[in-house]
């Protein structure tokens, strides 16, 4: 950050108000610069640092110290805390770093909105007032600068009545080892837009306040174009920024070019609002663009990127483990549907579905029934589905991150033997996703080949990203797949969903049980023409009545 590069003197005003009320002695204001009733005598001292501080003490001592301030009398000011040196040394570089060379206290009446009140602590009685400071850099025009603080007045070393001395007495955000300074900002600040040129703020877009806040962090010293402008800021004694407080002048917007749409972020908010605890989010099938990603309620956890059992959508996977079987499975290979069934040495697992004996593969797909899928575990090894999901779906976890251009999350399928293999095959025991893996799965369906997520237009600003190897669906394997998620969508547990969505679409839909007490955690996955989205809804039960309304209202978005 560089410093401010020199000063010019000039017209300064500050505004300080500040009524003084203290328990037991009623309200009293500081009329200094309105009708010269101060004295601007010092405090007499007393004979006692414990002795209780008079209203006439604290009001005295504040009124002539913002008095010594704003008159530019910074020894006189100093003299009237507790720490003579280091306030003098702060009032002198206030002045010179941030480019204020001249403050003017004046009170306001009684009952003025901008009266403040002095409130009784044990170390002293803090007085609140208002700043109003002209910054005048170099050969631009004076500006106004506005902002509120506070003072305590207590007993100096001797008992007189004092200014505690603390930085932020000059500014709230000043602290111990830091500095207010004038100058040249360090980068634009950044308009963020969509894939369609057009500007997203956090105030529109609630739900991407955290993914915003971050892209500013990431992306603030990349060379976006722009100018800086001259702010007053905070920085730390390296002279690195803390804190911007005030636009001096402002320059000229850097853009960085994301890839949502807006339009499908406002109908993934809408949608997402409709339930607690609940997140989605939407790809691009061609390229892996994110287009939008919201979670309820913003600003809290991103359910959007939360790592959870994914359920029955996890199926996608254990479908596509299956038939790159050696023996081949396809969804017309027989698998019984019967609640209760156990494979050898295993525990059992129920459905939800009614029992149907001349089950098949794709039947059981499309209805959801664990047991169809159990039966067929004796066809995958302990890595199966681990392989598959890095090899096809690029889910290869903290291995290979995909860094997508912002702060996400890497799905996890350990793999494992037993009841942990039977498990994971119907997206239970350790597998862990989150919305961007499940909708990044069905795009995968839907383009034939995995393409690696991002945020940003330009994939080169994002650093350590890496292409992760991952190789295309076999034709008859994608396809098999496909008219699974078609029939879950127009004969299956996601029947009457998806009307009104673009074709070709699919759908897969599952639920997830971490706590036998509760509910369990719905999800849906889906594609609708080019574009793939995928729900969750903590304790939303079953996915098509929680997650599937909220992807089918991005999808029809789209």
């Amino acid at each position: 950050m560089p410093m401010a590069r020199g000063v010019k003197t000039g017209v300064i005003s500050a505004v300080f108000v500040c009524m003084v009320s203290v328990a037991g002695y009623g309200a009293y204001n500081i009329y200094t610069g309105l009708d010269g009733s101060s004295t601007g005598t010092k405090p007499a001292a007393t004979t006692s640092r414990d002795e209780p501080l008079s209203s006439k003490d604290v009001t005295d001592t504040a009124t002539d110290f913002l008095a010594a301030w704003s008159a530019g009398d910074d020894a006189k000011a100093a003299k009237l805390t507790d720490s003579v040196g280091t306030a003098t040394t702060a009032l002198t570089e206030y002045r010179n770093k941030a480019s204020i060379t001249k403050v003017t206290a004046t009170a306001t009446p009684t009952g003025s909105a901008t009266d403040s009140t002095a409130t009784a602590g044990a170390t002293g009685v803090t007085v609140s007032f208002t700043v109003q400071a002209t910054v005048a850099y170099q050969q631009l025009a004076p500006k106004i600068w506005t902002y509120g603080s506070t003072l305590t007045v207590g007993r100096n070393t001797v008992g007189d009545p004092a200014v505690k001395w603390a930085p932020s007495v000059l500014e709230p955000d000043l602290k111990d080892g830091l500095s207010l300074v004038t100058g040249l900002a360090t980068s634009p600040d950044l308009d963020l837009v969509d894939r369609h040129g057009k500007t997203m703020t956090a105030a529109q877009y609630p739900g991407l306040t955290d993914v915003f806040t971050d892209l500013r962090k990431r992306y603030a010293n990349a060379k976006l174009g722009g100018t800086a402008g001259i702010e007053t800021y905070v920085t730390d004694d390296g002279g690195n920024l803390v804190k911007t407080l005030y636009t001096v002048a402002p320059g000229k917007n850097a853009k960085l070019k994301t890839t949502l749409d807006a339009g499908i972020q406002a109908a993934a908010e809408k949608a997402v609002r409709k339930y607690g605890q609940s997140g989605v989010t939407a790809l691009d099938t061609r390229d892996g663009s994110i287009l939008a990603m919201a979670a309820n309620p913003p600003g809290g956890t991103n359910y959007a990127l939360s790592l959870q059992p994914p359920g029955s959508t996890f199926k996608i996977v254990t479908a596509t483990a299956l038939m790159l079987s050696p023996q081949h499975i396809t969804p017309q290979t027989r698998s019984q549907c019967v609640d209760g069934y156990a494979p050898i040495g295993g525990k059992p697992y129920h459905n939800v579905t009614p029992d149907k004996q001349d089950a098949t593969l794709g039947w059981d797909f499309s209805r959801s029934c664990n047991t169809g899928f159990i039966r067929l575990s004796k066809y995958l090894t302990p890595t199966s589905l681990t392989d598959v999901g890095r090899k096809y779906f690029g889910l290869v976890g903290d291995a290979r991150p995909w860094y997508t251009g912002t702060g996400t999350t890497d799905g996890s399928i350990p793999g494992g033997t037993g009841d942990e293999m039977t498990s994971e095959m119907i997206g239970q025991g350790k597998v862990l996703m989150n919305t961007l893996n499940m909708a990044s799965v069905a795009a995968t369906v839907r383009d034939g080949e995995f393409h690696q997520p991002s945020i940003l237009q330009d994939t080169n600003l994002i650093e350590n990203r890496q292409h992760l190897g991952t190789t295309p669906l076999p034709h008859a394997v994608r396809q098999n797949l496909m008219s699974m998620m078609q029939l879950t969508a127009t004969d299956g547990t996601a029947a009457g969903l998806l009307t009104g969505v673009n074709s070709p679409y699919g759908a897969k839909t599952g639920s997830a049980e971490e706590n036998k007490n509760d509910l369990p955690t719905g999800w849906f996955t889906a594609y609708s023409g080019h574009v793939a989205a995928a729900a969750m809804v903590v304790q939303g039960d079953h996915g098509n009545k929680s997650a599937g309304p909220i992807v089918a209202d991005v999808l029809r978005a789209s």
